[in-house]
């Protein structure tokens, strides 16, 4: 039985949709492109088959998402967000931004990472004031996982998968990914000490350095 408020408010009845646990992973994974039921399982250890399902169906329900069918060559039934569910992409964006600036302290030893929620993050740390007048492909190669980030004069695209002519290539591990992440390393860092490495053209390389920033506590 889902709970609600009992408030006629647009912020309770927001919260009696997506407020419950769980629901706005879901809707985070979900704005990265449509994702079959065992895409999100394993992406969100820890939430069992019978919640996962009853989350999804509640999203169906409301209108944020829906069923469909992957292009080939999968051809399997997956689910993807409604243009109700796609609207919510700001909202989450600026979550992840409040999160990065107040509630990310050193990872816990119980926390799980996964790469490709990068994709996401990328977004959250944009600055598209550095992007001005700059076009360039990244692709990012973490572990077991590829992402690609789309710069075009101030604006950012982020999808999984690899990019077809990326400018420039950034390899590196899962570990030295969460640390950059976490601010304890930076890129530079990093490639210094040879955790990543960074191949392309070298415009594109050195405008990387300005183009993502960890919100800061302190006034810029």
């Amino acid at each position: 039985m889902e709970r609600s408020y009992n408030q006629y408010c647009a912020t309770a009845r927001t919260l009696d949709i997506v407020g419950e646990r769980w629901t706005l992973l879901l809707i985070r994974e979900l704005l990265t492109g449509p994702k079959r039921f065992g895409d999100l399982q394993h992406n969100l250890r820890g939430l069992g088959t019978g919640l996962l399902a009853s989350r999804m169906k509640s999203l169906e329900r409301h209108g944020l998402v829906q069923k469909v069918t992957l292009p080939p060559p999968a051809r399997t039934p997956a689910y993807a967000l409604t243009q109700a569910g796609e609207e919510l992409g700001p909202v989450v964006l600026d979550l992840a931004r409040w999160g990065l600036k107040w509630a990310m302290e050193d990872p816990r030893d119980e926390e799980s990472f996964h790469p490709g929620w990068a994709v996401l993050g990328l977004q959250a740390c944009f600055q598209a004031e550095a992007a001005a007048g700059l076009r360039a492909i990244y692709e990012f190669r973490v572990g077991g996982e590829t992402f690609h980030a789309r710069v075009h004069d101030g604006t950012l695209e982020t999808v999984h998968g690899p990019a077809q002519y990326p400018d420039a290539t950034i390899t590196t591990d899962d570990q030295t990914f969460r640390d950059i992440a976490a601010g304890t390393v930076t890129l530079a860092g990093a490639l210094e000490s040879h955790a990543a490495s960074a191949t392309g053209d070298r415009d594109a390389l050195r405008a990387l350095h300005t183009l993502f920033r960890l919100p800061s506590r302190t006034p810029q």
